[in-house]
């Protein structure tokens, strides 16, 4: 088979996204536009992919050339069109034999099948393929007109269809796939005599059929190829995204009561067999094994949870989290780099950063790992079986032994040894009747007028 190589265009302004960020580094899914059409083409098993971007765009360039390499990172200058675009890759890809599509990073969900569907018509002897879907409302789309036997025979513009072409659903999106050679080929052809003087990647479809080359329409769905170039589009696709995660995880076994009120990232992996509750956001780096559950209004970032878990609800698992089998992780509980062992519980109102939770340990309430002295973070390391009692301070570097025991309220600086009891707060002593006189006391004064030094 051909090598195969991506031309992503990105040189687009955005300035309907009303945003300093350039747009296609807008995420859906916990992942920018740009990052989608680059793992898109890696899904498709391209070479190589050059991304076009537009003059002075720093932060753009900085991204696309962690993406796919600085020296893929091609600059259209006088950005005169999607013609003028694609031929900007033409000296990064002077050297490639093989076949290229061409790619929008403010189009992100199109799915590999789509792509291998574009390819799969130049590898069997098309010319050019233009991606096309059927459209709802195709008023504003460019259309595909094809031939009887399913050829590609021209794309004509909204404003430029007759009433007969007006009636074709078939719709452009604007996805192109050649032969780099004849793509860079028929660019040189391409002229700008239009209202907006601009050079257009669709004309390549009419230069191919003047050298009787064969064109032809791959097709998708519309939601596959839905574009972002305002805020409400970005919601949108982020909305055609999430119901595809929901279904997908539905599907596959997972038990979501309300999927309306569940969102995912790109990369989240749940196992059938968990139960996610209403309100949880699953950001990056998350993966749930079988029979946990998710309560509600719990948010999870770069953490794993074991079979058997218990999340939430209200809890925060934070990068670096790792709930073991059988643990609970309970309300207003934060954990960030924690591993917690299985079976281990901490249930209420606790924050644990950077350290270990053994095995069967139980963590009380108002537990906290001071992990920060300002400067450095330290680790806390609870052994299996122990138990820290409530409101307890565990100040890291420290050790809870195997089996060893907090007293509540403890404020702990040193090591605690296996099945050792620690106490560390001060001695309680009573004062019968202090509360009685000082009550009489501060009444009386406050009556006569007189304020203590300090009293506002």
């Amino acid at each position: 088979m051909a090598d195969r190589f991506a031309i992503i265009l990105a040189a687009g302004k955005g300035t309907r996204m009303k945003s300093p960020r350039p747009k296609v580094l807008h995420e859906i899914g916990g992942r920018s536009m740009l990052a989608w059409s680059v793992a898109l083409a890696k899904d498709l098993g391209c070479k190589r992919s050059v991304v076009v971007v537009g003059p002075d765009m720093p932060v753009l360039s900085e991204a696309a050339a962690k993406l796919v390499g600085a020296e893929n990172v091609v600059i259209q200058h006088d950005q005169l069109g999607t013609a003028n675009a694609v031929d900007a890759a033409r000296d990064a890809l002077k050297n490639a034999e093989g076949h290229a599509i061409v790619l929008y990073a403010d189009t992100p969900l199109i799915p590999k099948e789509a792509g291998e569907r574009a390819f799969a018509e130049i590898e069997t002897g098309a010319s050019v393929c233009v991606l096309g879907f059927r459209a709802k409302l195709p008023n504003r789309y460019g259309r595909l007109v094809t031939t009887t036997d399913g050829s590609l025979e021209a794309i004509v513009e909204a404003n430029d269809a007759t009433e007969a072409q007006l009636q074709i659903a078939l719709a452009n999106s604007g996805v192109m796939s050649a032969p780099v050679r004849l793509m860079f080929d028929l660019l040189r052809e391409v002229k700008n005599d239009n209202a907006k003087g601009e050079y257009y990647l669709t004309d390549l479809v009419g230069l191919a059929r003047a050298r009787n080359l064969r064109a032809a329409a791959a097709q998708c769905e519309e939601r596959d190829v839905q574009g972002v170039n305002s805020q409400a589009e970005l919601a949108a696709v982020e909305r055609v995204f999430q119901d595809g995660m929901r279904d997908q995880f539905m599907v596959a076994g997972v038990t979501i009561p309300a999927p309306e009120t569940v969102f995912f990232s790109h990369d989240t992996k749940i196992a059938p067999g968990v139960t996610i509750e209403p309100n949880v956001v699953f950001a990056t780096k998350v993966s749930v094994e079988t029979g946990a559950v998710i309560r509600a209004f719990s948010h999870l970032e770069g953490a794993k949870v074991g079979p058997g878990a218990l999340v939430g609800p209200y809890a925060r698992l934070r990068p670096g989290a790792v709930i073991g089998k059988d643990a609970h992780i309970g309300n207003f509980v934060e954990v960030k780099n924690v591993t917690i062992g299985e079976g281990a519980k901490a249930n209420h109102l606790s924050y644990l950063g950077d350290g270990e939770v053994g095995a069967g340990a139980n963590i009380g309430a108002g537990t906290i790992f001071c992990n920060y002295d300002g400067f450095f973070k330290y680790r806390t390391v609870i052994g299996e079986g122990a138990f820290i009692g409530s409101n307890s301070s565990l100040v890291a570097p420290v050790s809870i032994g195997a089996g060893g025991y907090v007293g509540s309220g403890s404020v702990v600086v040193e090591d605690v040894p296996a099945d050792a009891l620690t106490i560390a707060r001060g001695r309680q002593s009573n004062k019968d009747g202090w509360a009685k006189t000082f009550r009489a006391e501060k009444s009386a004064a406050k009556k006569a007028g007189q304020k203590p030094d300090g009293a506002v």
